[in-house]
């Protein structure tokens, strides 16, 4: 047996089921009076974290929450998959400057 529905919750969910990825799962849940976004790796052989960000009230309660949650959603894939990186230029830099 299911809880009270949240509204919020509802329309971040019913914004989820409209985007889909092949390499990338995508759920909410409740935090506070806010929602929670989970982006998670698919079958990923490789451990990598999931990602979590949050929605406030007064993002969920916008007028334009659709187009505000499409463009907060594809700034956190990216980064999302800039924190996915295993070594960059300034890794080796840093490494080089220690003498490693």
């Amino acid at each position: 047996m299911s809880g009270p529905s949240n509204p919020r919750l509802d329309r971040v969910l019913a914004q989820l089921r409209l985007y889909e990825h092949p390499l990338l799962n995508f759920g909410a849940r409740e935090k506070g009076e806010g929602v929670e976004v989970i982006i998670e790796f698919k079958n990923s052989p490789i451990p990598v974290h999931t990602y979590y960000f949050d929605l406030h009230p007064r993002d969920l309660d916008h007028p334009q929450f659709e187009w505000t949650f499409q463009r907060q959603l594809y700034d956190c894939l990216h980064d999302y998959l800039v924190e996915m990186f295993i070594r960059t230029p300034q890794d080796l830099a840093d490494r080089r400057q220690k003498g490693l």
